[in-house]
């Protein structure tokens, strides 16, 4: 199915023109009608299929019928669990909505707490946040949710896993009852914690399952390699050599400290490389992406944060230098790459620490990922180690002099035979 085959307003379509969409996505076939008929959608699909475009496509149609004005109180409301999915679907938005005129604004923590607090108050159409600081605002009065006309939940099955439900659930409840606003959730799957949130919130939702058998993406070649923990880095080093087609590359490991480590000895060994974790700053890692998104930075190490919420077009590798604990948290890394019809290779190692997982994983995909032990020219041995980081000499502040008091001078007491004497005398 086409996009002129729909019945959409003209800014509309502009701005499917301009992101250069011309046929549907499963997803979207199934969802768009349903949802510009006004149905409550509970949709599951994979990552990477267009649900971004499908709910605001949606989103930007029910606003624009209904012709409210902009104001600080939102008409639409869009909830994401990660900081980078919010930015993802603003940029997305930016193309798809150029010519509708409605105002997005991102609400999430690590960036200018008044600055946003303003732009919520300059006026917004559409609120697109993570929990924590669009309550934060709401409980100060910032904003009412009195207008919202059309709620997305993108991720569903994300903000169970993240620990946001008790949020979500807050914010559910202050929002105009169901039946008076029309609800879109997305979610990789419909668990049962999902089908619960969706009966208790929705209005009777129609349920769309793109593919629910197929976990991974078509187009995604996925290899597996028995290594040793110590070797691990020589194969890295030795395939990324040999591999055809490598242009971006993202790098996963479970620790903050393995991200580090992994950087240092890319960086030494001439790899334009960057680390990607959880407490990196949320200037620097917009930075980061945008680095790494324009080509300057080949190479991202990630710890799972960066697993979900994080669009790059171009990725032809991912690599599970750590394979990771959580079997669901492997189909979305490697949901990295074969992005929007594109091709991509997936790499994990198993070492003696990792090998157990494996099972599992495979179990959850349905098939058993294509495994072999790795031959000797596939290693690189001949690498620099990284230099390890000299710890600088606290410095010390230099302490105000204190004066120098002059020591008090004590008054002896006097016994009572000291005293008679000298009044005798």
């Amino acid at each position: 199915m086409k996009f002129a085959e729909l019945i959409l307003p003209d800014s509309v379509r502009e701005g499917i023109t301009a992101a250069g969409f011309e046929n549907l996505t499963p997803v979207q076939e199934e969802s768009i009608p349903l949802a510009l008929a006004g149905k409550d959608v509970a949709a599951q699909a994979q990552t990477g299929t267009g649900k971004t475009a499908a709910f605001l496509i949606a989103l930007f149609c029910r606003l624009l019928n209904s012709a409210g004005d902009t104001s600080n109180n939102p008409r639409a409301l869009v909830m994401a669990p990660t900081r980078e999915l919010v930015v993802q679907i603003c940029k997305d938005a930016e193309v798809l909505g150029a010519g509708t005129g409605l105002k997005v604004q991102p609400i999430f923590g690590g960036v200018d707490y008044e600055k946003q607090r303003q732009a919520l108050k300059d006026g917004v159409d559409i609120i697109v946040a993570t929990p924590g600081r669009l309550i934060d605002y709401f409980k100060q009065r910032v904003f009412s949710l009195s207008r919202v006309e059309a709620l997305v939940i993108d991720e569903a099955d994300r903000m169970f896993d993240m620990g946001f439900i008790k949020d979500l659930r807050y914010i559910l409840r202050k929002l105009p009852p169901f039946e008076k606003r029309q609800t879109m959730l997305f979610s990789a799957t419909l668990s049962a914690q999902v089908m619960e949130l969706a009966y208790e919130f929705m209005d009777l939702a129609e349920k769309v399952q793109i593919a629910p058998e197929q976990v991974t993406a078509d187009g995604i070649d996925q290899v597996l390699y028995h290594v040793s923990r110590q070797e691990k880095f020589a194969l890295l080093l030795g395939l990324l050599k040999k591999e055809t087609g490598v242009e971006r590359v993202m790098l996963f490991v479970n620790t903050k400290a393995e991200a580090e480590r992994l950087n240092a000895l890319l960086q030494a060994n001439d790899l334009s490389c960057a680390v990607l974790s959880g407490d990196i700053p949320q200037k620097k890692r917009m930075r980061i992406l945008d680095q790494f998104k324009l080509g300057s930075i080949t190479h991202l190490v990630a710890t799972d944060v960066a697993s979900r919420g994080i669009h790059v077009d171009g990725v032809t590798h991912v690599i599970n230098y750590d394979l990771p604990q959580d079997r669901e948290d492997y189909v979305h890394r490697i949901g990295r790459t074969a992005r929007a019809g594109a091709l991509g290779r997936a790499i994990s190692f198993a070492d003696e620490e990792t090998v157990y997982v494996i099972e599992d994983i495979e179990d959850y995909l349905g098939f058993k990922i294509a495994s072999q032990m790795p031959e000797d020219d596939d290693f690189c041995f001949s690498y620099k180690r990284a230099q390890p980081k000299r710890k600088r000499p606290p410095v010390e502040k230099p302490s105000a002099q204190k004066k120098r008091r002059r020591p008090r001078r004590r008054v002896k007491k006097k016994t009572p035979t000291q005293d008679l004497s000298e009044k005798s005398s």
